[in-house]
C-alpha cells in the first residue's frame, strides 16, 4: 500500500483549518481529512480536535472490535459520533470557539473491503481502470437543489450559496453519518480531499493527473498547484491511498 498527504493553506487564507490522518501501523489502515469552520481559530481547533478523538476512539476501542463487517460500520459510525460530542462539548469550553465544526471524511481498509465514513463536503473518490467515481455525496445546500433538479452541476461549481454545508460534526448534539463500502481491487486509488480543491478542479482533471502521474506524491502535488494556479481560494488537503 502506497500513502501520500498533503496539505497548503492556498492563496488567500491566513490559516489553514484543515486537517489530516494518514496510519503508520499497518494493522490499522485508517486515514481521514477534516475541514473545520468557525469564528477565530475555531475551525482550525475543530478539525483537528475532530480527528484526534476518532483516532483515539480507534486506538482505543478497535482491537477489540469485532472484524465482521457490519461490526466495523458500526465502529465506524459510534468514533465519529464520539468525535461530535467531543467537538460539540469543547465549543462551549470557550467564547471564541462557540459554534465551530468540521467536515469530516474516514477511509479505512479491512478485510479486503474498504469503509468509509462521511459527514459534510469533503470527498472520497475511487480510482479503478482509469475510471473515477466520487463515493460519498456532498452534504451541501446546492447539493439539494442538484439533487432537486433546480440547478445543474455546473451552475453549483459556481453557486453563490455553494460553501453552505447541510451537515457537520461538532455543531449539533445528534449527527447521521454516510457510510460507504465496497471491495478493494489491485490498483485501486482511494482519494480524500476538502473542497479547496474540488472547488477549484473537475473530476476529470484529478483523474487525468493521477492516469499520466508515475507515483501518487507527483499527482497529489501536481493537484495542489494546478488548485492554485486556478484561485486556490480556500485551503487544500489530499490524501491518496494505492493498493498494491
Amino acid at each position: 500500500m502506497l500513502v501520500y498527504a498533503l496539505t497548503d493553506t492556498g492563496n488567500v487564507r491566513e490559516n489553514n483549518e484543515d486537517s489530516y490522518y494518514i496510519s503508520n501501523d499497518d494493522s490499522l489502515k485508517l486515514f481521514i481529512v477534516a475541514d473545520g469552520m468557525g469564528g477565530c481559530n475555531g475551525g482550525e481547533v475543530a478539525s483537528k480536535y475532530a480527528i484526534e478523538s476518532v483516532v483515539n476512539y480507534f486506538l482505543t476501542h478497535y482491537k477489540k472490535c469485532n472484524k465482521d463487517n457490519e461490526s466495523i460500520k458500526k465502529f465506524i459510525v459510534d468514533s465519529i459520533t464520539y468525535a461530535n460530542e467531543m467537538v460539540f462539548d469543547k465549543s462551549f469550553s470557550n467564547f471564541n470557539l462557540t459554534g465551530m465544526g468540521t467536515t469530516l471524511t474516514l477511509l479505512l481498509i479491512e478485510n479486503s473491503n474498504y469503509f468509509i465514513g462521511h459527514i459534510g463536503d469533503s470527498r472520497a473518490y475511487l480510482i479503478r481502470e482509469n475510471n473515477l467515481k466520487q463515493i460519498t455525496e456532498d452534504h451541501s445546500y446546492v447539493e439539494e437543489l442538484v439533487k432537486m433538479g433546480k440547478i445543474t452541476q455546473e451552475e453549483a461549481r459556481i453557486h453563490p450559496q455553494k460553501n453552505i454545508i447541510t451537515r457537520a460534526l461538532g455543531i449539533d448534539e445528534e449527527i447521521k453519518v454516510d457510510m460507504f463500502t465496497g471491495e478493494v481491487h489491485k490498483n485501486d486509488i482511494y482519494f480524500l480531499c476538502t473542497d479547496g480543491l474540488t472547488n477549484m478542479l473537475m473530476d476529470e482533471q484529478i483523474l487525468k493527473e493521477f492516469a499520466e502521474s508515475e507515483k501518487i506524491d507527483e499527482a497529489c502535488n501536481n493537484l495542489i498547484k494546478l488548485a492554485k494556479l486556478n484561485g486556490g481560494y480556500d485551503n487544500i488537503t489530499i490524501v491518496a491511498v494505492k493498493e498494491v
